[in-house]
């Protein structure tokens, strides 16, 4: 952390290590033109900002490698310093053989997030800003994508802005009647902090409850594919996947551990997680595989419960019961094999009817696992909270405002308000930056690759 807290020029790979087309070299420092012009053919002192330069790199009077140099003037850049961003040919030698003259010539390698660190410090983004940053890197699906960029945008940010600056507003009041409480004057209308008070726990209970949208969409939605041997879940396993991930066999038992993967499903990111075969067994090993089977179950966010329409209804439906004690409305009543007792459709209703071998009712499927996902969050371009550390302090926060709103109504007295209201700015500060510790930064930080 002491290094994040320096003021020298730091250097990094920007790009992924590794051969490659282009790579691209980052320094960012008051002295980053200065450097860069010791080894650079061309004189870019003068340079105007956001502008490119070719010309070569070289060590003494042997020229390393042709390059573009890209110059971003103090304030204009994504850390906020001067900085050059160049371009040069993908080879780990020529990368190394850079960043070595770089070192040579007066820079420092940069620690992991140093970069987004700098831009933090320098008021370019707020902290939960900088965190979207490592959420935009990691996001893979259209929906944690869009939700790592409106908040990288500042959409969060804003509404946390909003919310802090509404109770800082009245905080300012509560404060002054604590200089004059010998007069036992009320500066703070207590009808209007009630008011403001019940808008503000309604934004965060919002906020709170969007967390449990945001978390799959960053994470993954985790599907359990459950059900007696024999049934399918490989099967369907493999060609919702499209792909041999599991083992399919006719012998009973084949699946002994759990097998994930994920499928990306209209923009959201699906785990699926392929079980071994619920029966009754005398096997220590399968009984172990049935019992890490359940916990999985219990853990997913939807279990889809398998069953065979060709085979013996009777112990499939008495491990659906057993089933149905843990999964509540996570369940989903798959019938596969349709293709071979069509018959079946009449014994159930609201489940879906398949054949995985056949590829028929996939689409249907897919189509279902979207209802479990609430979208009209996202469709109504709502903010959504994904990270655990802002949810964790949101929660806080309306535990804080909840405090406020039962002092008032029994009466309290602003010296107590004013200990509350203190802790929910504290608390809403904590997520934008406005209050950090350093173990905080170097916890948040230290998880952003080099480069960034």
């Amino acid at each position: 952390m002491n290094n994040l807290l320096q003021e020298d020029t730091i250097c990094a790979l920007a790009t992924g290590g590794g051969l490659s087309a282009i790579a691209i070299l980052r320094l960012s420092g008051k002295e980053a033109i200065k450097i860069t012009n010791t080894v650079f053919s061309k004189d870019i002192s003068a340079s105007k900002s956001h502008t490119i330069h070719f010309g070569t790199i070289s060590d003494g009077h042997k020229i390393i490698d042709e390059v573009l140099v890209s110059i971003f003037k103090d304030g204009k850049s994504y850390t906020g310093e001067e900085t050059v961003e160049i371009s040069c040919h993908g080879s780990n030698f020529i990368q190394n053989k850079l960043l070595q003259l770089f070192i040579a010539e007066g820079c420092r390698m940069a620690t992991a997030g140093e970069f987004t660190m700098r831009a933090f410090r320098n008021g370019q983004l707020d902290l939960s800003q900088a965190e979207s940053v490592a959420d935009l890197i990691a996001s893979e699906s259209e929906a944690s994508h869009q939700t790592a960029l409106k908040q990288l945008r500042g959409g969060f940010s804003n509404k946390l802005h909003e919310l802090r600056k509404k109770l800082i507003d009245f905080a300012s009041l509560i404060e002054l009647e604590l200089d004059f409480s010998e007069e036992e004057v009320e500066f703070a209308d207590r009808k209007q902090f009630e008011t403001l008070l019940a808008a503000i726990k309604e934004e965060l209970e919002k906020l709170v409850k969007s967390f449990e949208l945001g978390n799959v969409i960053k994470n993954g939605i985790p599907v359990a594919i459950v059900g007696a041997p024999n049934v399918g879940k490989s099967t369907l396993l493999n060609t919702l996947l499209n792909e041999d991930k599991a083992i399919v066999s006719d012998i009973a038992g084949t699946t002994r551990d759990a097998i994930e993967d994920e499928l990306n499903i209209e923009g959201f990111k699906f785990r699926f997680i392929d079980t071994a075969g619920i029966r009754e067994t005398t096997d220590n090993i399968e009984n172990l595989g049935i019992k890490k089977s359940l916990e999985k179950a219990g853990i997913a966010n939807i279990i889809l419960f398998l069953i065979d329409a060709d085979a013996d209804l009777d112990n499939q439906l008495l491990e659906l019961e057993k089933i149905k004690t843990i999964a509540g409305d996570k369940l989903l009543l798959v019938i596969n094999k349709i293709d071979l007792n069509s018959e079946i459709k009449d014994n159930f209703k609201n489940a879906l009817f398949i054949s995985a071998k056949k590829n028929e009712g996939i689409e249907t499927l897919k189509e279902r696992l979207l209802t479990f996902v609430n979208t009209e969050q996202l469709s109504n371009n709502e903010t959504i909270v994904t990270n655990l550390r802002h949810y964790e302090e949101l929660q806080l926060t309306l535990h804080e405002i909840n405090s406020i709103i039962d002092g008032l109504n029994s009466g309290l007295t602003g010296d107590f308000l004013a200990v509350n209201i203190r802790q929910s700015l504290f608390h809403l500060g904590s997520i934008t930056g406005e209050i950090t510790s350093d173990t905080l930064l170097e916890n948040i930080f230290g998880k952003f690759c080099i480069g960034k």
